[in-house]
């Protein structure tokens, strides 16, 4: 399976994201390929903010590897499934595809973890390093959520 993470600028959440679920997949042994995107370009091949490494780092999780890239219409193409970070993620994603767009493939993150909740993952980029936590302990419990539910599909 291929899933994409897409965010805004692909250096906070989407990173952590990549990296979060990519590690989870490994150890619950699926052999799942795990990217991430953004859908304003501004940070095109620019490594994850500094505090998205640290606190990936702090759990174990290298993400200095990755670089931010523009999310694209081919990527309904490419993608299985498409994570948005956020409402405001998902209607770029509507706005960047245009009639490429498939519904089906896009999901909330966070819907994951609390079903028809529509919460968004909080943005960190303007605020200090705790933010940082925060989003990484959100993303963490939702792709757990996700690695749980392919599990008990798998099993079946």
């Amino acid at each position: 399976m291929k899933i994409l993470m897409v965010c805004l600028g692909n250096i906070c959440r989407s990173p952590l994201a990549e990296g979060i679920l990519q590690d989870k997949a490994w150890k619950a042994g699926f052999t799942w390929s795990v990217e991430s995107a953004g859908t304003n370009g501004y940070h095109n091949g620019e490594a994850p903010h500094r505090l998205s490494q640290k606190v990936a780092r702090l759990n174990g999780i290298d993400i200095s590897q990755q670089r931010s890239r523009r999310f694209t219409a081919a990527d309904f193409e490419q993608f299985d499934i498409i994570y948005a970070m956020a409402a405001d993620v998902m209607e770029d994603m509507k706005q960047i595809a245009r009639q490429k767009y498939i519904p089906t493939k896009v999901k909330l993150l966070m819907n994951e973890l609390h079903p028809g909740q529509n919460n968004d993952v909080p943005d960190p980029w303007y605020g200090t390093e705790p933010g940082y936590h925060e989003v990484y302990k959100l993303i963490d419990a939702a792709c757990e959520a996700i690695i749980k539910k392919h599990t008990i599909t798998t099993t079946i």
